[in-house]
């Protein structure tokens, strides 16, 4: 005689309803996975920062594996490699020594604050009362900083052993290059036959297509940032204006905060070192913004990467609390890449 199978509702062991208790663990156990992420973000960040890394040299390896055979990819790696340090070899020889010639002279000749102001108030002697204060606050803000500089010292100083991601960055690039493809077979023959492997196909191929046009897009965004920088800066007459244009050059990876705290660094240098059309300066930097971000941008981002400003905004402090940096700069293909998700899931529930 067979034994009674309960039925889904009635009481298991001890009273206790077995959908609850799959729901208490299921619940349980995606809080330990948060947790140990969470823990974790540190080596997921630097993880996440040579995925990125990898898909700007993905262009270039595609373009090159047509002149080798499928076999040889790690001469493909190797190859793309060394043209990347070459381009990079040769941008840092044609403007690189430039560069360090202002740095030095910036260093050499420090920001006349002082000047600053009591030009402000030759000029504007209406503000006098106003300057002369800001002029004292700036004084003992100056005093808190030297008195803090040996603690800021030790901060660089422990900051600098992030230095090694430089090179463990390339190198984990390397290996996602190298059998990026295999691991997407392998986690693809997991799944079952059917309709279920061929959605997760096409959902990885989205991600695919989706970074790949975000990271091709930065990447001219920035080099964007750095020619017109460099050109319009030099003819306006700005002081040290190919260190500003690549300082704009490196910000404009970060979103949001990047772009408005180089023009912040542009405003300040220009203005403390004598700048006498910082009003037109301002201007350039404004219409630039608008036709970068308004129109340039989107064209280049494509919809797939698009997000509401609000989305955005809430992604770049989200990160900022989570991981620093890093996390402002991983904010928006993380956010791109779950709204990418999410539309795929509500197309799978609407079936």
């Amino acid at each position: 005689m067979p034994l009674h199978q309960p039925h889904s509702d009635e009481p298991g062991f001890a009273g206790i309803d077995p959908r609850a208790a799959r729901a208490t663990w299921t619940v349980a156990l995606l809080l330990l996975l948060f947790a140990i992420l969470y823990a974790v973000r540190g080596t997921l960040v630097v993880f996440a920062i040579a995925l990125l890394f990898s898909y700007l040299l993905y262009p270039l390896i595609e373009l090159l594996s047509g002149r080798f055979p499928a076999r040889h990819r790690q001469v493909v790696l190797a190859v793309s490699y060394l043209v990347v340090l070459a381009i990079l070899g040769g941008i840092g020889f044609a403007i690189g020594s430039r560069v360090a010639d202002e740095a030095r002279q910036l260093t050499a000749k420090p920001l006349d604050v002082k000047g600053f102001l009591a030009n402000l108030e030759a000029s504007h002697p209406d503000f006098a009362p106003t300057i002369r204060t800001a002029e004292g606050r700036i004084r003992d803000q100056l005093g808190n900083v030297l008195s803090a500089a040996p603690r800021v010292s030790l901060h660089v100083l422990a900051a600098s052993a992030n230095l090694i991601y430089l090179v463990v960055i390339p190198i984990l690039s390397f290996f996602m290059l190298k059998d990026g493809l295999r691991i997407r077979d392998s986690f693809l023959d997991q799944i079952p036959e059917g309709p279920g492997r061929q959605r997760a196909r096409k959902t990885l191929s989205d991600i695919h297509s989706l970074l790949l046009s975000y990271m091709r897009a930065l990447l001219l965004l920035c080099c964007s940032v750095l020619v017109v920088f460099s050109i319009v800066l030099s003819i306006l007459g700005v002081p040290y204006a190919l260190l500003l244009a690549s300082i704009a050059f490196l910000c404009e990876f970060v979103p949001m905060l990047g772009p408005l705290a180089a023009a912040g660094i542009i405003i300040t240098v220009s203005a403390l070192s004598g700048y006498t059309h910082v009003l037109g300066l301002i201007a350039f930097l404004g219409c630039f913004r608008i036709i970068q971000d308004y129109i340039v941008s989107p064209r280049l981002m494509g919809e797939n990467v698009e997000l509401h400003p609000l989305l955005v905004i809430f992604g770049v402090f989200a990160g900022a609390e989570i991981g620093g940096v890093a996390g402002v700069f991983l904010s928006v293909p993380i956010l791109a890449l779950a709204r990418l998700v999410f539309e795929k899931f509500r197309e799978k529930t609407e079936y």
